[in-house]
């Protein structure tokens, strides 16, 4: 039986290893999804996965995460993004992060990399107050495809919907998000 998210906090905040086997155990897979859908690379997923688990050891405490799947998958994300940008220096094809970051650079001023900007946690909360008043499902396609960086036939086949369908829904969202950014002055 699984452990629940609180207990295995707890065993990060007393120090003990079984804290990562559980944490394998519970979010090995999650996280690799994460890891693979930025990178396709088995090997690179991997690697990610082992530096989350260490990266949670390291940061808990102090830190005692609300979500342990949300701070994992952050994690997990942040580790696998750097590795992706130290390993390509211009764009492959089929890359699911190469496109998923092109769809979105209509949203972001100046064609720049928001995370560089100091209005980071504003920009972060106007898009989770965007994603929350959207329909669970939309919002949770929008997730999967720059969250995850799922590819748009994965998010279809998923939902049952067509591949347009899923295309349609998120050109929608981004032209919402990108007019909302502007009246924000975010765009």
């Amino acid at each position: 039986m699984l452990m629940n998210d609180q207990d295995i906090i707890k065993l990060y905040w007393t120090r003990s290893e079984q804290a990562i086997a559980v944490t394998a155990e519970k979010y090995g897979k999650y996280c690799y999804s994460i890891a693979f859908q930025i990178l396709n690379d088995h090997e690179d997923a991997m690697e990610c996965v082992n530096d989350t688990y260490l990266r949670a050891w390291n940061s808990m405490p102090p830190n005692r995460p609300d979500s342990l799947s949300a701070y994992l998958g952050k994690i997990t994300r942040n580790l696998a993004r750097n590795r992706y940008k130290l390993e390509r220096t211009k764009k492959r094809g089929g890359s699911q992060t190469a496109l998923a970051l092109e769809e979105l650079e209509m949203c972001i001023a100046g064609g720049g990399d928001p995370a560089d900007s100091m209005e980071m946690q504003a920009l972060g909360g106007l898009i989770n107050s965007f994603l929350f008043d959207q329909t669970e499902r939309n919002r949770n396609i929008f997730l999967r495809r720059y969250w995850m960086l799922s590819p748009i036939k994965d998010i279809a086949d998923f939902y049952g919907i067509s591949e347009s369908k899923v295309k349609s829904i998120l050109f929608r969202m981004r032209k919402k998000l990108a007019k909302l950014l502007k009246d924000e002055e975010f765009y």
